[in-house]
């Protein structure tokens, strides 16, 4: 075989293992967007429920609702202004 020969097949391997590594490179950048995307998806969806929590928190700690709570299920009730002491004293600090 001649000289050139062998430099143009080596040439072609050449190319070609290039040519192999052009197509891992890019289906590696695109798993790397899908598995991105698919992030992207979870935080949206875990931000939203997260979101909708607060809401469902904010629902349930109303004043009302405690109060209301706190008369049918353990059938406590206002006292009167007789019946209420105020304490003086230093506030609490930390």
């Amino acid at each position: 075989m001649s000289r050139t020969l062998i430099l143009q097949i080596l040439l072609a391997a050449f190319v070609f293992a290039s040519a192999v590594g052009v197509v891992v490179a890019r289906h590696e950048a695109r798993q790397a967007f899908i598995d991105h995307q698919a992030g992207l998806n979870e935080r949206d969806a875990l931000n939203l429920e997260w979101t909708q929590l607060q809401l469902e928190q904010a629902t349930w700690a109303t004043q009302a609702r405690i109060e209301a709570a706190a008369r049918d299920r353990l059938g406590m009730i206002q006292p009167g202004p007789d019946r209420i002491v105020y304490v003086e004293g230093r506030t609490w600090a930390r």
